[in-house]
């Protein structure tokens, strides 16, 4: 690998996995990102000037931006960080996250399989599994159980999943697939439910918790997932899913309580709402394949992590009071306007 293209790389795990990368390999780097309202650019103001380090906007649908992109910059490496990812959103209106997920992972295949691509890893999710009961903490997803998808988010990753796996097979791709379970850390837009929480319990406000919060979900610090990713593109085997996890089982109260205490916020800022349809009950990863095949582990246990994540928001409540606000998207004109490829 020497030149990588990262899409989606001005979102919350691809613009943790560009630093990453830059800051423990030396990897040339192509940020090609789309911008929506998840995607922003101050996430990466510390490598912006970086010689090893290039954004160009454009969209993973579009097939001759993408292919100007690979050819132009010879790139080797795609990892596909792009797409749409919150379910509550894919509820209200799935065409955007057929487009994205579906469509755009298809285009970045067919230019991958024409450019002769050496490496293309998709990055996935554990929610393309369903849902596992609450009584049966033996049970875990390991990536031989059947894909059983709850709502239109994980149905466009399942899909984009069997896509990568059709061209692996058909065309003899070298595709790579990780499906991490949830994510948490510095940069993770605030309507996820960690982030989402810090903030609101900062400004003393409600904190909305769907049904009785007993929802289950493994936990990983977000970078353990960029280290994984680097572990499956140095020694990953074509064709092959990856399971990677933090083995951090939480009820999401749990977590809010948790969030609370660290911040010396009272208990009853809490506030129980509806629940949303199809809510999957529970998450949990066995990781064993990639540490035993790949050698990778995580670096953070769940209480490091979140200390560390809670420190963040609490430190940087300018980013996302901006991003909340919608002000971010001001950063991109005043500094990339006039200035993307």
């Amino acid at each position: 690998m020497k030149n990588i293209l990262v899409t989606g790389g001005a979102g919350f795990i691809g613009s943790n996995f560009i630093k990453y990368a830059l800051y423990n390999y030396n990897y040339n780097i192509v940020n090609f990102d789309k911008l929506t309202y998840a995607g922003n650019l101050e996430n990466l103001i510390d490598v912006e000037f970086n010689d090893k380090y290039k954004f160009i906007k454009g969209d993973i649908c579009n097939k001759k931006e993408t292919e100007s992109a690979v050819r132009e910059n010879e790139i080797d490496t795609i990892i596909n960080f792009a797409a749409e990812s919150h379910v509550d959103r894919s509820i209200l209106g799935a065409k955007e996250f057929i487009n994205t997920n579906v469509m755009g992972t298809l285009t970045l295949l067919e230019v991958a399989k024409d450019n002769g691509i050496e490496k293309f890893l998709q990055v996935s999710t554990d929610e393309v599994y369903g849902s596992l009961p609450e009584d049966r903490k033996d049970l875990l997803f390991t990536e031989k159980n059947p894909v059983t998808t709850n709502s239109p988010y994980s149905a466009s990753k399942a899909s984009a999943d069997l896509l990568c796996n059709a061209f692996y097979h058909t065309f003899k791709l070298p595709v790579l697939i990780t499906r991490c379970s949830n994510n948490y850390g510095p940069y993770q837009f605030p309507e996820k439910l960690i982030p989402l929480m810090i903030a609101k319990a900062i400004n003393d406000e409600k904190l909305p918790v769907y049904g009785d919060g007993k929802n289950v979900r493994d936990w990983l610090y977000v970078d353990d997932h960029c280290s994984a990713i680097f572990e499956t593109l140095h020694k990953g085997k074509s064709g092959e899913v990856y399971n990677v996890g933090g083995n951090n089982e939480w009820y999401n109260i749990d977590i809010v309580k948790l969030i609370l205490n660290k911040l010396g916020k009272s208990e009853n800022l809490i506030q129980y709402v509806k629940d949303r349809p199809g809510h999957d009950r529970r998450y949990a990863i066995d990781s064993s394949k990639i540490m035993n095949e790949l050698g990778w582990k995580p670096a953070y246990n769940f209480e490091s992590g979140i200390e560390k994540t809670i420190r963040w928001y609490t430190k940087n409540s300018d980013w996302w009071k901006k991003v909340m606000s919608g002000e971010y998207l001001k950063y991109y004109e005043e500094n990339y306007g006039n200035k993307v490829n």
